[in-house]
């Protein structure tokens, strides 16, 4: 009985040995993996970042022209459309200017051609008119609604009248005389003057009263 409990004890210890050393071998393979693991993501971040062949920089530097080219081209084109259309607004402007000035008057005129046909029926009137007043008569009345007309549609007011003070921005002194005056005023209107709103276009042609000497 002694001997079979001894060879059971040794039994046991030797299972006990084997189950440790293969616990020991589990632990050291998994330890090597653990150690091995890092090693392989290292080698293939390595092999990620590893730098690009001459001839992949070559055919990235030629994408990259080529991108660069097209919007080059592209700008330039934009830049002559948009000076095409300058030009073209500069030559409309230069149009519509020069037709503005060619044709300032056309309102005006047609406005004056009441008065010329006025004037043309006066003087077929007048060929066969006997009496002279009648023909003064008609020629009064096309002036005075010619006159109208300026005055009103087209704000044009004639001034200058005797005894008016004498204005050298407005008047233009043909001749002078002495008088009893305080100051110079008109003695005679040789021609009126004209003013259209506010500007004076023709001054008054005027003879000139002065202040005698003392």
């Amino acid at each position: 009985m002694s001997t079979e409990n001894e060879e059971k004890t040794e039994v046991k210890e030797e299972i006990k040995e084997n189950l440790s050393e293969t616990q020991e071998t589990e632990e050291s393979q998994k330890s090597q993996e653990t150690e091995e693991q890092p090693c392989e993501n290292a080698e293939e971040s390595k092999e990620d970042a590893a730098p690009l062949s001459d001839i992949e920089k070559i055919a990235a530097l030629e994408a990259r022209v080529e991108e660069l080219e097209a919007q080059n081209a592209e700008l330039k084109n934009q830049v002559l459309l948009r000076a095409a259309d300058f030009e073209n607004y500069r030559k409309r402007a230069i149009a519509d200017k020069q037709d503005a000035i060619d044709y300032a008057n056309t309102n005006l005129l047609k406005d004056l051609l009441e008065s010329i046909d006025n004037f043309d029926r006066t003087v077929e009137a007048a060929a066969t008119a006997t009496d002279a007043k009648t023909i003064a008569d008609g020629v009064s009345m096309v002036s005075k609604n010619l006159v109208n007309l300026l005055e009103t549609k087209y704000s044009l007011a004639s001034y200058g009248a005797q005894g008016d003070v004498f204005d050298p921005s407005l008047h233009e002194a043909i001749g002078r005389m002495e008088g009893d005056v305080e100051e110079p005023v008109l003695n005679a209107v040789y021609l009126k003057g004209y003013k259209l709103k506010d500007r004076v276009i023709r001054s008054a042609k005027v003879m000139v009263t002065v202040p005698k000497d003392k």
